[in-house]
């Protein structure tokens, strides 16, 4: 009995930390994707700030799959200022698109693991 409760508590604390982990890579990912995107947005490239958008965008969704509290709330935040800079940028409004990924990094750093 007692072998069964050591290896379900490691089980749980290794996939806990595992899921810790992987936020903390999604949130990471988010932020380096978004700072690419301010830099090719501010050099004009629509082009490839919508890709950086895009990634930072997908980053962040996986992150807020399991965020919560004050997490959720700033994940929320960014993932809707991405999606207006992906549509700003595609029509190319880079300028724009670079205004709102700035917002949406304020949230970005904000995200607890």
């Amino acid at each position: 009995m007692k072998k069964i409760i050591l290896i379900s508590t490691v089980l749980f604390f290794g996939l806990f930390g595992s899921a810790q982990a992987n936020n903390k890579n999604h949130s990471e990912q988010a932020i380096e994707h978004a700072n690419t995107a301010i830099v090719h947005g501010s050099s004009g490239h629509s082009a490839i700030l919508v890709e950086h958008l895009e990634e930072s965008l997908k980053h962040t969704k996986n992150f807020s799959e399991s965020a919560t509290g004050e997490s959720k709330t700033h994940s929320d935040a960014a993932i809707n200022a991405l999606n207006n800079a992906i549509v700003h940028g595609r029509v190319g409004h880079s300028e724009e698109a670079t205004k709102l990924v700035e917002q949406a990094l304020l949230h970005l750093k904000q995200l607890k693991i």
